[in-house]
């Protein structure tokens, strides 16, 4: 640095340490502020990734659309004798307690034609819950796999043009609602799911007796929730 020479009877002081300490706080707040902003819009469509991915499928607007894989499902051995694994999943990974919703368009043709969100932990504990269509009805339906699958529907007295369903993890159990405009829920199952480890949660579709169709995924969210039991923990000792 240069030398500054003051007039007679002046003094000049210079606090270059003081200023470049300053100068680094400011550039380190201004990075912190770009990392937050980017971590907040982290949840995109396009950091996720596929299981079973089908042939035709595309991203726009952060909206997913697939032609869902012919003869495609999920299911474990009850009831039918087989076990399938083999329809598209597309994913991300979330631990701890959280909400999972999305909007279902699908142009349902054939028998079981499915579409919805899925939890999944391994090829032997899953849930996946959405809309199936059966017999010309519109189903709200869920299968909960632990070693063998179970099913149950909840059969809904008008074709909607689209549908909502939401899942929301919570200690050991998973609860499940649907709902026709984003606001008010209707609670179809809580099911239990093993808590405190890791899930792929996503987008899931099946055609098990069918050629395919075309399924919309709008507006997928995962929210994140405070654990229960630290909530619970933090209330007794005065957090």
């Amino acid at each position: 640095m240069q030398a500054v020479s003051a007039p007679p009877g002046k003094n000049v002081i210079c606090r270059p340490k003081q200023l470049n300490i300053r100068m680094i706080k400011k550039l380190i707040i201004g990075a912190l502020t770009v990392s937050a902003l980017h971590t907040a819009n982290a949840q995109t469509l396009e950091k996720m990734q596929w299981f079973n991915e089908p042939d035709k499928w595309k991203i726009e607007n952060n909206v997913l659309t697939m032609t869902v894989t012919p003869q495609s499902d999920y299911w474990r051995i009850s009831h039918y004798g087989f076990t399938v694994d083999d329809a598209p999943f597309y994913y991300t990974t979330y631990g701890g307690e959280f909400e999972a919703k999305v909007k279902l368009t699908g142009a349902y043709k054939a028998r079981f034609d499915q579409m919805g969100l899925m939890l999944r932990t391994d090829h032997e504990n899953y849930i996946k819950t959405g809309v199936e269509f059966v017999d010309g009805k519109f189903n709200v339906s869920t299968v909960v796999t632990h070693h063998t699958s179970d099913w149950s529907v909840t059969t809904l007295d008008k074709v909607p043009p689209f549908i909502w369903i939401k899942l929301v993890r919570r200690l050991d159990a998973v609860e499940i609602f649907y709902s026709l405009d984003d606001k008010t829920y209707i609670m179809t199952r809580n099911a239990p799911l093993k808590d405190n480890h890791p899930v792929m949660v996503g987008l899931m579709a099946a055609s098990p007796d069918g050629k395919g169709f075309e399924a919309k995924f709008e507006n997928f969210k995962v929210t994140h929730l405070p654990d229960q039991r630290r909530l619970e923990w933090l209330k007794k000792n005065g957090g």
